[in-house]
């Protein structure tokens, strides 16, 4: 069987796609996607509603199967683990970032990023000593108490990046995580992305329909039906 080369990025997508069906059609919304994407890289993937944006991040983050097509993860292809694997290989390497942030309302912000170290075995003293910090890191020290109800867009979206980095991922995967913020929220949730991206050296992925973030990133790929249109690296104002 075919590998990868030695020298193979932290993810590739070979020839993949991802079909399903809406009532009676057939809907082909990644069509044959190839993609390297290496360590460090901070990349968004932008495009018109519907032209297969969250689909290709459910791929890059292993929540979805492909249809056809291959997807390793550094020297290990995915596609040939079973699903126990899978959800243990996925939650060891890989953060989420969402644009509703998932937050659990009746936990505090250190309670929230706290949840995902204790699922994974961490004590309660030292999750809560590892959450404290990354907290800290993000700017949020003095709402660590704080439920989200009781947090603005923005600091809810920071809890959802620190929960994101608690585990110390390999990658990030965000999925529009500015969709529900004002214009200076967003910049701002971005710019603190690509600190903890550029600190920790963590790879990020995010989605966005809005042009203007495009500034902030070292890459950007123009996603159009499924396909890829444009991968563009840029050089980046912050």
């Amino acid at each position: 069987m075919e590998s990868p080369e030695t020298d193979y990025p932290l993810i590739r997508l070979r020839d993949v796609r991802r079909r399903f069906h809406l009532g009676e059609t057939l809907v082909e919304a990644v069509a044959g996607v190839s993609l390297d994407i290496h360590s460090g890289e901070f990349l968004a993937v932008w495009g018109p509603s519907g032209s297969g944006k969250s689909t290709l991040m459910n791929l890059i983050g292993l929540i979805d199967e492909p249809s056809a097509g291959r997807i390793w993860f550094d020297d290990t292809e995915v596609c040939l683990m079973d699903d126990n694997a899978l959800t243990d290989f996925r939650s060891h390497r890989i953060g989420f970032v969402f644009q509703n942030f998932n937050l659990v309302p009746v936990l505090s912000a250190l309670e929230n990023v706290m949840l995902p170290l204790q699922i994974g075995g961490m004590s309660a003293h030292k999750a809560s000593s590892q959450a404290a910090q990354i907290l800290t890191e993000v700017g949020l020290e003095r709402f660590m108490g704080s439920r989200p109800d009781r947090l603005s867009g923005g600091q809810r979206q920071r809890v959802a990046i620190a929960r994101a980095l608690a585990i110390h991922p390999r990658l990030v995967v965000a999925d529009e995580p500015t969709a529900n913020l004002d214009s200076e929220n967003s910049h701002m949730v971005v710019n603190m992305m690509r600190q903890m991206n550029r600190s920790h050296g963590v790879t990020f992925v995010f989605t966005t329909h809005d042009p203007r973030l495009l500034e902030h990133v070292d890459r950007r790929i123009l996603l159009r039906d499924g396909r890829i249109e444009q991968d563009e690296v840029t050089q980046c104002n912050t």
